[in-house]
């Protein structure tokens, strides 16, 4: 049984922001260093306290930020995955955005979560092979297949060898943000029988373990891709990754069309993510204020968490059409569980 922390201040806040910052794509051709030092730019250009001031109005209890994706370009410096990929110049920020955002949201009483896949960056072909993700079996939806990257060196059906150096990358983050990280969210858990669920180690048991290396108390998602209903992916993830897109779901409570959505005693927080945009942090509201307020009542009168993913300014500022239609659910009731 997987002894899981007190997770009272995650039901309380109800709802939370998600920001995917991340790299552009960078045109073929362009110069490494030109591409790390707009990345750079890019990330030093963060108006932390602009943000942080903007979450307090709207009445946010968390927010979610992305280390990093398929470019291989992250928002913090990591000397672990820089040894293990061996790039110069680092795609590896010179700033700390993610020390810098938890030091502006902890006196205001906002809680730091993390994003990050659980895979090498698919677009960074030095990364993947430096990290040994580098699968004979076909992961699409990894975006990562065989011909894509060189397989230097034999990996084992499970990538024990990625694993190990991905709990090591994760690890030296953990440590260094400590309790000013609350949480965590794994995207790409898409293949967890051939490489999490295993008696022995690396699985979900050692998985864990390095994501609570500095907060034994933080929470954490693994992502199995979008799914109707919220079931556990694995005993050993805190609250559910809840990823949906296209549908809301609601409970059928009838004997021949059960769906599951609320939280059971003994299983995960009961969580949902989607976004207020056209798609992940991309266009105009897609929802009338008065279903967004609703639906978040919803989720939450069945003891439930909802984040809600936005769009972003150069300046990683929430844009004013999603700030008004966030600051209608500051008025939601408070609820106890």
């Amino acid at each position: 049984m997987v002894e899981r922390p007190d997770m009272a201040w995650f039901r309380a806040a109800r709802w939370g922001v998600f920001m995917h910052f991340l790299a552009p794509s960078f045109p073929d051709g362009t110069e490494g260093g030109r591409a790390v030092d707009a990345w750079n730019r890019q990330v030093d250009a963060f108006d932390v306290a602009g943000l942080a001031d903007q979450l307090v109005d709207v009445g946010a209890g968390y927010f979610f930020i992305t280390l990093g994706q398929n470019s291989g370009f992250y928002l913090s410096p990591n000397a672990t995955y820089d040894i293990l990929v061996g790039r110069r110049p680092s795609r590896c920020s010179q700033r700390d955005l993610v020390a810098d955002l938890a030091h502006a949201l902890k006196p205001r009483g906002i809680r730091l979560m993390a994003y990050l896949p659980s895979h090498a960056p698919a677009d960074d072909r030095l990364a993947v092979e430096g990290l040994r993700c580098t699968p004979a079996w076909d992961a699409s939806k990894w975006q990562l297949r065989p011909g894509r990257y060189l397989r230097t060196l034999e990996t084992d059906e499970r990538l024990s060898v990625f694993q190990r150096n991905w709990e090591a990358v994760i690890r030296e983050w953990s440590l260094r943000w400590a309790e000013h990280v609350s949480g965590w969210w794994f995207d790409g858990c898409y293949f967890p029988e051939r490489m999490y669920v295993h008696e022995d180690e690396p699985n979900f048991h050692s998985f864990r373990a390095a994501v609570k290396a500095g907060n034994p108390v933080g929470l954490v998602a693994f992502n199995p891709g979008v799914r109707e209903a919220f079931d556990a992916n694995t005993a050993y993830e805190d609250y559910t990754s809840g990823e949906i897109a296209d549908m809301l779901p609601v409970a059928v409570d009838v004997p021949w069309q059960a769906h599951p959505l609320g939280r059971s005693d003994d299983g995960p927080q009961f969580h949902v993510l989607t976004f207020l945009g056209q798609y992940w942090c991309q266009g105009p509201p897609r929802f009338p204020n008065a279903l967004v307020v609703g639906y978040t009542q919803y989720v939450n009168r069945n003891q439930g968490v909802i984040t809600w993913d936005v769009p972003h300014t150069p300046e990683g500022l929430i844009p004013e059409p999603f700030l008004r239609q966030l600051s209608q659910l500051e008025s939601i009731e408070q609820r106890s569980y």
